[in-house]
This record gives C-alpha cells, sequence and structure tokens, in this order.
C-alpha cells in the first residue's frame, strides 16, 4: 500500500541516510557559492500563475503540461513554483535590488513542482539549488559561474562528468535564424512530432528539445545557432570559452543545446554524468537578459545555474549508516536518570552523545553502542561509578564525573 500512495504522489519520502547526504550536498554549496560572494535568497512556495506564464514561456511544457495550478479562496490563479530563477527575479524586483552594486550574486535551496511522469531521480516534487547572478552582462559571469557548477559538482565526486555548452545568441540575431529554422520544419512538418509540429510558428527551437526519434533523426541535421553566430554574439561565446580553455576546464560545443525555458539567451550549459543513461543531466543553465524586462522591469542582464539534487544523488548514493557517534552512555538500572543527565552535558559541550531509551540491559545496550559506531561508551555502575572504554582497542579506565566532558573532548 505504501508503494501505492508513493506512485500516486509522484513524491519520495526522504529517510534519515539521505537526509544525511542531502545536508552535506547543501553544506558545499554554502560553503562554495557564500565564499564566492552569493547570498542566501529563498522564496514563496507558490506564486501567481502569471509570473511563469510570462516569465517562464508559455510555449514551454512546464506551463503548458507540468504546472499545478489552482485558485485559492479569493479566486486568485496560484501555482506551486516548477522552477526557482522567475521567483528569485521577482524578488529582484519587488524588493528593489536593482539600487543595490551590481551585479547581486544570489543561490537558493528548496522544493520545485511539476506534474511530470516519475522516474529515476525525478519526482513531482523535487529539490534544486540555484545559483544566480543578476545585473551584468559580463563574459565573465558565463565562465565564474560554469567553474562554481564544475567545482560544486566535482567536490561532491559526481562521476563521469561532462559539459556541454551552446549560444542562443542574441533573440534579435535569433530572428533571421529563426526564419530559418521555420522553413527547415516546414520541409520535414511530416517526419515531426505532433507537439512539435504545432509549435513550428510559435517556438520552433522546442524542436530540439524533442524525445521523439523521427523528430531527432529530423533535427540532427538541422541548422543550429551556434553555426550563425555574428558580431557581438560571436565575440561574447569566444570570450566564455576563452575563460574556461585558461581555467582548464574541458568541454563539448553543442549546437542543439537550447534548455527547456524560453527566457535563455547567449550563452547556454549542461552538465551530465554518463552514470544516469539517456536521462544524464546533473546541472545546467545559461544567461537570460531578458527576464527581468519580461516581467515588468528595466532592461537587466542575468545568467545561473540550477542543479538536481535527486538526480546528484542517485549517482553519488547515500551512505547506509548515520555519522557514528562520539559516545554512548550505558547505564544500570539505578543510574538511568543520572545517564540523561549526562548525555544532556555532553551533547551541550558538542559531542554527539546518545543513551539507551528501550530498556536493555548492560550487554544489550553495550551491543547498541557497537551497532551506532561509538568511538567510545561511558559506562554508570550501579555504585555511580564511571568506566569509560574505547569500542575500538576494548581499553577500559575508570574516569571522574567532572573529567568526563574533557577527556573526551580532548579523545
Amino acid at each position: 500500500m505504501a508503494d501505492r500512495f508513493q506512485a500516486q504522489r509522484g513524491t519520495a519520502d526522504v529517510l534519515p541516510a539521505e537526509a544525511t547526504a542531502r545536508a552535506h550536498i547543501q553544506r558545499v554549496a554554502r560553503e562554495l557559492l557564500e565564499r564566492a560572494g552569493y547570498a542566501r535568497i529563498e522564496t514563496p512556495i507558490f506564486e501567481d500563475t502569471e509570473l511563469f506564464a510570462r516569465g517562464v514561456g508559455g510555449s514551454t511544457d512546464i506551463v503548458r503540461k507540468e504546472m499545478f495550478t489552482f485558485e485559492d479562496k479569493g479566486g486568485r490563479s496560484i501555482t506551486l513554483r516548477p522552477e526557482a530563477t522567475a521567483s528569485i527575479c521577482r524578488a529582484y524586483l519587488e524588493h528593489g535590488m536593482q539600487k543595490l552594486p551590481q551585479p547581486v550574486k544570489l543561490w537558493w535551496y528548496g522544493s520545485l513542482f511539476r506534474h511530470e511522469r516519475p522516474q529515476a531521480g525525478r519526482f513531482r516534487q523535487f529539490t534544486q539549488l540555484d545559483a544566480e547572478v543578476i545585473g551584468s552582462d559580463s563574459p565573465l559571469v558565463d565562465a565564474e559561474l560554469i567553474l562554481l557548477c564544475d567545482e560544486f559538482l566535482r567536490t561532491l565526486e559526481v562521476p563521469e562528468l561532462t559539459l556541454r555548452i551552446g549560444s542562443l545568441g542574441s533573440p534579435e540575431a535569433r530572428a533571421s535564424y529563426r526564419e530559418e529554422l521555420v522553413a527547415y520544419l516546414r520541409k520535414h512538418e511530416s517526419d515531426l512530432a505532433r507537439d512539435v509540429r504545432e509549435r513550428i510558428d510559435e517556438n520552433p527551437l522546442r524542436a530540439f528539445d524533442s524525445k521523439d526519434e523521427s523528430t531527432q533523426a529530423v533535427m540532427a541535421d538541422a541548422p543550429t545557432m551556434l553555426d550563425r553566430l555574428e558580431g557581438e554574439d560571436a565575440e561574447h561565446f569566444a570570450t566564455v570559452r576563452r575563460l574556461l580553455d585558461q581555467a582548464g576546464i574541458e568541454y563539448e560545443l553543442d549546437g542543439r543545446l537550447v534548455r527547456g525555458l524560453d527566457y535563455y539567451t547567449r550563452t547556454v550549459f549542461e552538465f551530465h554524468s554518463a552514470r544516469l543513461g539517456a536521462q544524464s543531466q546533473v546541472a545546467g543553465g545559461g544567461r537570460y537578459d531578458r527576464l527581468i524586462e519580461l516581467l515588468g522591469g528595466p532592461p537587466t542582464p542575468a545568467n545561473g545555474w540550477a542543479a538536481g539534487i535527486e538526480r546528484i544523488l542517485l549517482v553519488i548514493g547515500t551512505p547506509e549508516d548515520q555519522e557514528p557517534h562520539d559516545v554512548f552512555v550505558a547505564a544500570e538500572d539505578s543510574q538511568r536518570e543520572r545517564a540523561l543527565a549526562l548525555v544532556t552535558e555532553l551533547r551541550r559541550a558538542g559531542l554527539r552523545a546518545d543513551l539507551d531509551l528501550a530498556g536493555r540491559g548492560m550487554k544489550g545496550q553495550m551491543r547498541q553502542a557497537d551497532r551506532v559506531g561509538a568511538g567510545h561508551a561511558l559506562i554508570l555502575d550501579a555504585d555511580g561509578s564511571l568506566q569509560l572504554r574505547d569500542m575500538r582497542s576494548g581499553e577500559q579506565r575508570e574516569v571522574e564525573a567532572q573529567r568526563v566532558v574533557e577527556e573526551l573532548s580532548a579523545g
């Protein structure tokens, strides 16, 4: 029955071992990004539906098929956030962050919601890490974000990692290319998937994202924006590549990389792990110089990336056991209340300490100390004396109560 409930929700519970792994990922992200000058931001779980319709794009699968949208008691249309960037940009505008020294560098971590088919590492409620730089069109921003994402994934030891980069150029530069692509798609329209045919005029770039085999065969020979880059767009992308080369970052050029959202411009990139098979992406992002303008703000260049936490956990795995305890307090029946007081003192001193809460005998308590991986056992005898046992060597000696914290901390 439990499996049936999970299938209906399209979500998964986070059990203790995975919670520990998630906490480690978030700790790595915080240390890396805050060291680079990124500040934490949090946004509401739901927003006005219009935010995503305008920001993400009405032709995207997210807006057309995947959003959890409903009316509140006031008759307003609200949506559980399907992605974070639009919300972050809304907060940037709403709170006057454009008045701060630019660019503003932000990081975000939280749950997102999309009504899509659940599969390995992909759920209807999922967790994502975002890094965003708002207020600069410099290619240095593009390079810094790619370098930080690369360092984040390699710190977590994500295996078989590859980086793909491309460029979509500016919206103005895409105009003539768009006509060329539409003409190509019309020529091969009979071989395209139905949803691709329906969006040829609205957003022809979406054809590159199609999972339909016949469409993929058509797009293999389609013209790409990367091959049509000129002027400032070509210079910008060349600078990004040069900066990555200087940093020693390996990458593959991918002219068919368009990402899944309408707001992207110029540099786009994705990180993939071959360990995941066909659905191999673990992180990706790019420049979105027109998004804030779409939301009603002034022209404001920006760039950012997102990493899928469940996807990362799928490839790096989760620990089988909890982090080991520093000490386990085992007590005779007459000393159990004193054991709780002692454990509280040890915890306040910063030690990972635990005690028996199930009424086990002394032998059972020592077995439990071994199960939780405690480095030491502190044994409270019936006469009130304290014995400190090294669980690895088996060495045991009496210790004074007032010196317990000092000795364990030193150890």
